[in-house]
């Protein structure tokens, strides 16, 4: 779709007349003005987000009341937008629900899948530049289980892995700098060691192709607040594959996972598919209005979506060596995520700086700056005009103020 990259402002705005995916911006509700780099994040609100979330609200919560919770689908919510979820994710219909937090969904799927001895050994394993709360949780439910913990050098999970079995916790994307793993190799190689991948998608679905299925992928959880624009604190997802759904057993047993709820039974029978892995009664408020963003995807291909995301990560990397940024993110656009990362000794103030412009990104400690490139409504002349004002920013110094170098709670 992009063959080369845009080389002055004119021609990005070319690029943008152009853009089979431009359409796909009207669907959001942003802010004139407002360059937002931030989707890797937390995604902008969609009108049909903001429409579900006033009828689950205004209408069905207010007027309907409990009802609602068979006139307006309250009860198979949850399945429903898991259906939702599966075409991004490569993954068959009856293999994804949205269900809990990814803190809650990593904890079910590992101690299932130790309980029912799927991998080799009892061993957990992460890298230490994984995303903090996989570690936390990674390390809890060893300590739990009386399992082997291993915390491995960044880059060694995999050869631990294929040592000694047991299961390890992945990104596809790296939330840090945005490289992509190769899910069908990394499969293959677990399972001639014995061994498991529990795979986060957080930073992938939505911007990437993801083939569960075809890769071979067996278990996998993501958050949908990021580039698929559910709405903060949204829900996340979850995936077993067909298989394995009847031998696994939840170790967070809940009523809206039981075989049938409504009898109100003293013992647990798990539902025979993938709503075992419920919980608690589902946040409505949160799943409507993540059903009602997940509409934007529903009539675009998602390799036009990943190639726009390529072309975009390319052009901002281009111009990041250009302005001697040091960048973390890889060069070749088919190992990279939807997000890259650029290193900077003032990398907090340089983001304060650039939001003062309207122009929002985001800073993690200790010197890294991070541009979510969200293909569905970001343009190449967003881009050019972020890399504009980063260089003005740059050459000035105008990053170098006290106000700037003042840190927020959440950064």
């Amino acid at each position: 779709m992009f063959y080369k990259l845009p080389s002055s402002r004119d021609e990005a705005v070319n690029f943008d007349r152009h853009d089979i995916l431009a359409h796909a911006r009207e669907a959001f509700d942003i802010e004139g003005g407002l360059v937002y780099l931030v989707g890797h994040s937390l995604g902008p609100a969609t009108h049909n987000a903001l429409d579900a979330l006033h009828q689950a609200a205004r209408y069905d919560w207010r007027r309907g009341l409990v009802r609602s919770w068979n006139t307006a689908g309250w009860f198979t919510l949850a399945r429903k937008t898991g259906t939702q979820l599966a075409r991004l994710t490569g993954a068959r219909r009856q293999e994804v629900m949205v269900a809990d937090s990814v803190s809650a969904n990593l904890f079910k799927l590992a101690s299932a899948a130790l309980s029912a001895g799927l991998p080799a050994s009892s061993t957990l394993i992460i890298e230490e530049d994984e995303f903090p709360t996989d570690q936390y949780i990674t390390e809890a439910l060893a300590n739990l289980q009386g399992a082997d913990f291993r915390r491995v050098p960044a880059g060694e999970g995999l050869a631990t892995l294929s040592e000694t079995g047991g299961i390890l916790v992945r990104s596809l994307v790296s939330y840090r700098n945005g490289e992509r793993r190769d899910m069908a190799q990394e499969e293959k190689r677990a399972k001639e060691s014995g061994g498991l991948i529990i795979w986060d998608l957080s930073h992938a679905t939505g911007v990437i192709e993801i083939a569960l299925n075809k890769a071979g992928a067996r278990l996998a959880t993501g958050c949908t607040y990021k580039y698929l624009n559910g709405g903060p604190g949204a829900p996340s997802f979850l995936y077993v594959q067909k298989d394995l759904i009847k031998k696994l057993q939840t170790p967070m047993p809940g009523w809206m996972g039981h075989a049938h709820p409504f009898t109100f039974d003293a013992e647990y029978t798990p539902a025979d598919d993938i709503t075992r892995f419920a919980n608690g009664t589902p946040p409505i408020l949160s799943l409507a209005a993540l059903s009602g963003a997940l509409e934007a995807f529903e009539a675009l291909d998602i390799s036009l979506v990943a190639a726009k995301a390529r072309a975009l990560g390319d052009l901002a990397t281009h111009r990041a060596q250009e302005l001697g940024l040091t960048v973390c993110s890889p060069l070749q656009a088919d190992l990279r995520g939807g997000h890259v990362s650029f290193s900077h000794p003032n990398a907090h103030e340089i983001v304060r700086a650039l939001g003062a412009r309207n122009i929002l990104a985001d800073f993690r400690a200790p010197d890294t700056i991070r541009f979510g490139l969200s293909p569905l409504f970001l343009r190449f002349t967003d881009i050019w005009d972020a890399m504009d004002a980063l260089a003005d920013i740059l050459e000035t110094q105008s990053w170098d103020k006290e106000e700037y170098r003042e840190r927020a709670a959440v950064t």
